[in-house]
């Protein structure tokens, strides 16, 4: 099993990436193909002491910026590291693809790169958050496509059970739609139109889900459109950091507090690993004809680990197939 890996992209590359790559390729036995700009790639490798086999490099002498538009790499920087490893996915050369770079840019160079999967129209960003309950749900979209129609959140749906039922072994993944209210009759015509067809569709819909529920479990799928996505995962990222700087303000305040933290320190440290993305590493893809996988900006060498990791999973269970016959089994047409 072959993994491309973005060697420049995110806020520390390509140090961070490489040390995480590195670590993948130790606990689970994959190969990496980082691509990238091969003198800057080869300086971070010298560093690593008894670094592993399976290690390779395709140079790339672009790089996409953080802050550049979507299309730059399709249009301007075509031998960047994105589209290489989308370009290595496309030929065979590597079964999947990270990268923790460009968001746009990825999905941009992915969809045209790659095509999407049979009967599917648009891709989707799905991110996995951990919840009250034992299992965890998943988001979709949080990026990929900020004005989609009803039937592409249908197809979301449908991908997202797909992806839910063989990653986290569930036989009937429940479905939920992000709105305003949990009244059917709430929410803009999208959306009510939205819940019309998951309501006609065989999948376990259970109807509408708040934003106070997102991380209660209600449903292990949460549907939305990529603005309302994305503004839901960026509000609980910053609430998250916030709680935690709070946390630590109180408990270094005063000398009691000092003490009670030492009773407290290995719960605090279970809660911190329960809330940290690096656990489930990155957010795949849904819909491209490939497995790929974005990682946060910051990604740490722990996200980047686990990050392939997923893309391992998602290719042992042959997820695109199952997606693709997901799809084709709704039968459903809509505008």
């Amino acid at each position: 099993m072959k993994i491309a890996v973005d060697a420049m992209g995110g806020d520390y590359a390509p140090k961070v990436v490489i040390e995480g790559v590195v670590q993948a390729v130790r606990e689970f036995g994959c190969q990496v193909i980082l691509t990238g700009i091969e003198s800057r790639i080869k300086e971070e490798l010298k560093k690593i002491k008894k670094c592993p086999q399976g290690i390779e490099i395709f140079h790339a002498s672009e790089v996409v910026g953080m802050d550049e538009p979507a299309t730059v790499c399709i249009r301007k920087k075509r031998d960047s590291s994105i589209s290489r490893g989308i370009d290595l996915v496309k030929s065979g050369k590597a079964d999947a693809f990270f990268s923790a770079g460009n968001t746009g840019a990825v999905v941009c160079a992915a969809t045209l790169g790659l095509g999407m999967i049979a009967s599917v129209e648009r891709p989707g960003i799905s991110i996995i958050i951990p919840t009250l309950k034992h299992t965890p749900s998943l988001i979709i979209d949080v990026g990929a496509n900020i004005d989609p129609k009803p039937l592409h959140l249908v197809h979301y749906a449908a991908m997202a059970a797909a992806y839910y039922r063989h990653i986290f072994k569930s036989d009937n993944p429940t479905v939920g739609l992000l709105n305003i209210g949990e009244e059917e009759a709430k929410g803009t015509d999208f959306v009510k139109e939205t819940h019309q067809l998951l309501s006609d569709s065989h999948l376990n819909f259970i109807g509408n889900v708040e934003g106070k529920d997102l991380f209660k479990g209600k449903a292990e799928i949460i549907i939305c459109d990529g603005f309302a996505g994305n503004v839901a995962l960026k509000v609980s990222e910053g609430m998250i950091e916030v709680l935690g700087e709070f946390l630590k303000r109180e408990l270094m305040a005063s000398l009691m507090a000092k003490i009670g933290l030492f009773f407290i320190y290995n719960s605090l440290k279970r809660m911190k690993k329960n809330l940290d993305y690096a656990e489930y590493g990155g957010a795949p893809l849904l819909g491209v004809n490939g497995v790929v996988i974005i990682g946060h900006g910051r990604s740490s060498v722990k996200a980047v680990k686990n990050a392939i990791r997923a893309a391992i999973k998602e290719i042992e269970n042959n997820v695109n197939d199952r997606i693709s016959e997901a799809v084709k089994s709704l039968n459903i047409k809509a505008g």
